[in-house]
């Protein structure tokens, strides 16, 4: 049993794989936070909450001074009733009050994992896989009901959490704040770690001791964003990529987020995660219901490295959907940094036909194949092909590219819309707007209302019927601005704070509706590159485009930090020409070949201005991919050097079994006279003998792993080296 019940202690002990989390039914009916982190067999001793009185303490019971909410660790807590400390939940009643009284009422214990609705979550294919707990919490005088839900997986760190709220009262209650997890820790021996950056300059990695006081990240932009991506974790102090504690939060949701960490006067620690309660709220009607999305949580008792490879496990398997989940995935060319809006169809097919003689497998038609699309400046929305570029349509387009052995792919930005366009014109409330206001473009365009069902059905219709009228197996689904104005033409006065979260829903009703429609299409997400690059996401579509930056240097700590929670095989990584485009970088072929491979390998420049030795480098670049796809896609990945410590990183793929590995270093600038180098690897068998392939030398894993592999003394800026591994019986 993953979930036990101690009647006597009323105590709840949740066993995953090798962690405990366990909480009690309190005095008085309070629901406490006991334990979280490494298994245990014995839960007693650890039942007990410390009493004590306190100066300047409030007491919900006013017989007993040692009982105040301030100094009790929750699951759950709630504002105004003697807890001081940043609430998990604030609601408002029709006489104005936002004071609420949650305790416990109730519980079920099921097998397997329920799905939530409306909403993506983490799921299981056997009920064998978890087992799932429905604590209910009541306030009485109002007949709220708020449903916690914590899913342990047996064979792996995980616990997920959501929550729902239930209204069984006679009279409307406003939600002001509703986050999915709250955890307090005992002491505050932590460092928070967070991944932040802007567009280009995604998931860079952040790591800063807590202090007094909260801390917190958040988006406001109506994405989750590329300025601070929905995950946290507290590190120990002496946490690094193999060693110490480490805690990991990830929101499964795409909008609004916020995450918070407060240290109290007592020096605990409060974290708690959810949709950001700035600019939110939501009317909850009689007999009506809130879900609220899922947190993944993850406990490592061996380092960052561990925590990373479950979510990358967990993810990979019980997120990620359809086909495309365990196949791998295919190399592929993209027009737009070769072309951007100006080409016609013989030079789409020119590319394309160059591309399959390297032996790349997929090309994408980028941006501007369709309405009057000849900028930024229009079209969006108004989805039939251009015929003007494209006189024979997308249907001989893809007819031709197929024939040359290739697939064909389509990009596409369904949220979107231009003012200057034909759906625009017919349809000018569609888009989020605030009456009288002026309505502010990113990107010469406006967002279009995902909160209104029609809109919603209109996308789907548009967008389902151009991917049925063509050979299509991928769609780089792209989304390019942020909110502002966020309102709804739809919604009356007391629900428009509800807009931003409506949108998200009917984003993921679109995705769902789309992805289950067309299971054969691969379906790779993309937000200016990494602006929604997060789980919720990854439910509907299995990749997301990492960033738009692909200058080597800089995706080396993108892409290193975005593995701290998300699977290489949700990385779409590619080479790009030279002077790169964001950074004006010169870095040599090796260099951003091995950057790129490190992920969902591809191309994004002009192959038809290749020479014949260049083309020659791309085969061969081709092949080597090719001979490693399956591991880097789906083996366990290893962090060995860090990028945000140093002039060195390093990385390196392992096989399920141990028997294949994959390492990479980078060297980002030369030094004179500089020391020999030995990359220690990680996660082979210490008993196995590999041979490095194309040398013929044999290590022994023990040895690769306690002294490394030494690599040759080479002068010279941008220096990459690769080793391929096999174990040999």
């Amino acid at each position: 049993m993953a979930i036990i019940f101690d009647e006597k202690l009323q105590l709840f002990h949740l066993q995953a794989a090798n962690t405990s989390y366990m909480m009690k039914i309190y005095r008085d009916g309070y629901f406490a936070h006991i334990y979280w982190g490494n298994k245990l067999r014995n839960a007693e001793n650890y039942a007990e909450i410390p009493e004590v009185e306190r100066a300047w303490g409030a007491h919900p019971n006013s017989d007993d001074r040692t009982l105040t909410l301030d100094c009790v660790p929750q699951e759950y807590p709630a504002y105004g009733t003697s807890d001081n400390r940043n609430p998990a939940y604030h609601i408002q009643l029709e006489n104005g009050s936002t004071i609420s009284d949650l305790r416990y009422s109730s519980h079920k214990i099921l097998k397997g994992k329920p799905a939530l609705e409306g909403l993506p979550s983490t799921y299981v294919e056997s009920l064998e896989e978890a087992e799932t707990i429905e604590i209910t919490l009541t306030d009485s005088l109002i007949k709220l009901d708020v449903i916690l839900t914590y899913t342990v997986y047996e064979k792996l760190n995980v616990i997920t959490r959501s929550v729902k709220y239930i209204n069984s009262g006679n009279e409307k209650l406003k939600l002001l704040k509703v986050l999915s997890a709250n955890v307090d820790f005992k002491n505050d021996n932590f460092d928070l770690l967070h991944l932040s950056g802007s567009w280009a300059r995604e998931r860079h990695m952040i790591r800063t001791s807590l202090r007094p006081g909260i801390q917190s990240i958040e988006s406001r932009r109506g994405a989750s964003s590329a300025q601070q991506n929905p995950f946290i974790a507290l590190l120990s102090k002496d946490a690094t990529e193999t060693n110490g504690d480490v805690y990991g939060f990830n929101l499964v949701y795409s909008g609004n987020f916020v995450a918070e960490v407060e240290v109290d006067q007592f020096f605990t620690t409060r974290v708690n995660m959810g949709i950001n309660d700035f600019d939110f709220s939501w009317l909850l009607e009689q007999g009506q219901s809130f879900q609220a999305p899922e947190v993944v949580m993850v406990y490592s008792g061996k380092g960052l490295g561990e925590m990373s490879r479950t979510y990358h496990k967990l993810y990979r398997t019980r997120l990620c959907r359809g086909q495309f989940r365990d196949k791998e995935r295919p190399i592929l060319a993209n027009n737009w940094e070769a072309t951007f809006f100006k080409f016609n169809a013989d030079k789409i097919k020119a590319i394309a036909k160059a591309g399959k003689e390297v032996g790349i497998e997929l090309f994408v038609l980028d941006d501007g194949w369709f309405g009057k699309r000849d900028a930024d400046n229009s079209s969006l929305g108004d989805w039939v092909v251009d015929r003007n570029k494209l006189p024979a349509g997308l249907v001989q387009l893809a007819k031709d590219i197929t024939s040359y052995g290739m697939e064909f792919g389509l990009w596409v930005e369904p949220e979107m819309i231009s003012p200057n366009s034909d759906l625009y014109r017919s349809h000018p409330n569609w888009c989020l707007h605030v009456p009288d206001r002026r309505r502010t473009e990113g990107r010469n365009q406006l967002i279009l209302d995902l909160s209104r069902v029609e809109v919603c059905d209109y996308v789907i219709k548009s967008i389902s019927d151009v991917l049925k009228s063509a050979k299509i197996t991928y769609v780089k689904w792209d989304m390019n601005r942020n909110m502002t104005e966020i309102g709804s033409a739809c919604l009356p006065a007391e629900r428009q704070r509800e807009t931003a979260h409506r949108y998200i829903l009917g984003l993921y009703r679109i995705m769902g509706e789309i992805t289950s429609a067309f299971p054969h299409i691969l379906f790779e997400s993309c937000s200016g590159g990494g602006g929604r690059f997060d789980p919720g996401i990854l439910y509907y579509m299995p990749q997301t485009w990492t960033s738009d930056d692909t200058d080597a240097v800089e995706r080396l700590k993108i892409q290193y930090g975005t593995t701290v929670v998300y699977p290489t095989s949700a990385m779409c990584c590619h080479i790009s020409e030279v002077p790169n485009g964001q950074t004006e970088r010169v870095t040599n072929m090796d260099m951003r070949c091995n950057v790129a491979m490190s992920g969902n390998f591809g191309y994004e420049f002009d192959l038809t201005t290749m020479g014949e030795e260049d083309k020659d480098v791309i085969r061969k670049q081709i092949e080597q991919y090719k001979e490693v796809r399956s591991l880097i896609q789906f083996g366990d990945f290893y962090r060995l050097l860090s990028p945000f410590e140093g002039n060195e990183t390093a990385w390196m793929f392992v096989s399920e079994e141990k028997k294949e590995a994959f390492a990479a270093y980078f060297r980002v600038l030369g030094r004179p006279n500089s020391p020999f180098i030995w990359v220690k690897l990680q996660g082979l068998n210490p008993n196995y003998d590999y041979r490095l392939i194309g040398t013929g030398k044999v290590y022994g894993g023990d040895e690769l792993m306690q002294a490394g592999v030494g690599l040759p003394y080479v002068l010279g800026d941008f220096y990459s080296q690769t080793w391929r591994f096999e174990a040999i019986f």
